[in-house]
């Protein structure tokens, strides 16, 4: 049997490989850290939809729903 790895792991064996790809995909980059364009550290994080927080200047600022 087959281990499932990533974010969509927890889907197990349901809604088609394509999807959960697609998932494995987006949910990894949204939760990774990203650059504030303010001061360029690689801190910034996913607050809420489409809202980001830089954890080294604290701004706050908008981006896209998955990543900034």
């Amino acid at each position: 049997m087959a281990n499932t790895k990533g974010p969509a792991g927890r889907f197990g064996a349901r809604y088609g490989i394509k999807i959960r790809r697609k998932i494995n995909r987006v949910e990894s980059r949204q939760k990774s850290k990203h650059k504030c364009p303010y001061c360029d550290e690689i801190k910034v994080k996913r607050v809420s939809l489409g809202i980001y927080q830089c954890k080294k200047c604290e701004s706050k600022f908008t981006g896209g729903a998955y990543t900034p």
